[in-house]
């Protein structure tokens, strides 16, 4: 694996790691931060699928499961020939601070660069959407709404 090719994006969470693991694993709690639909089994083996945009599903399965320090499930895009269904992997470590959670994300096995460079931008503006959401504030509309990955 290119370590080009790899999404790394660090984020520091006002909240402790079991909050800001149920914003990443209970379906209602993920739709205030992303999505408009979420179907996720936390489970080694289980399903993770969420329409991100409204408009394009992303699907995978858990590989790692450590409630409130670690998730790790393969991802892909429903329809997409270039990072189909589970081809990609992305792990999530929480580690708790004094005020909060330090978020580390690890997105492998992406294609291409330009791949690399459009999921670094999903990450970062979704775990932007994730800390408000956390801080027990309203992120709003999702500017991404309705985007299908051709655009």
């Amino acid at each position: 694996m290119q370590e080009a090719l790899v999404v790394r994006r660090e984020t520091h969470v006002p909240a402790p790691p079991a909050a800001v693991f149920a914003l990443l694993t209970d379906p209602e709690k993920i739709l205030r931060w992303m999505g408009t639909e979420a179907e996720v089994e936390p489970r080694v083996g289980g399903l993770y699928l969420v329409n991100v945009t409204g408009a394009r599903n992303a699907r995978g399965s858990f590989r790692e499961v450590v409630p409130v320090h670690r998730l790790a499930y393969s991802f892909g895009w429903d329809g997409s020939e270039v990072v189909p269904p589970g081809s990609s992997l992305v792990e999530i470590d929480l580690v708790e601070q004094p005020d909060g959670t330090l978020l580390r994300l690890t997105h492998s096995g992406l294609p291409s660069a330009e791949q690399c460079a459009g999921h670094a931008e999903g990450w970062a503006h979704y775990l932007g959407r994730l800390v408000e959401a956390a801080a027990g504030r309203d992120p709003g509309p999702d500017p991404m709404h309705g985007r299908t990955g051709n655009e």
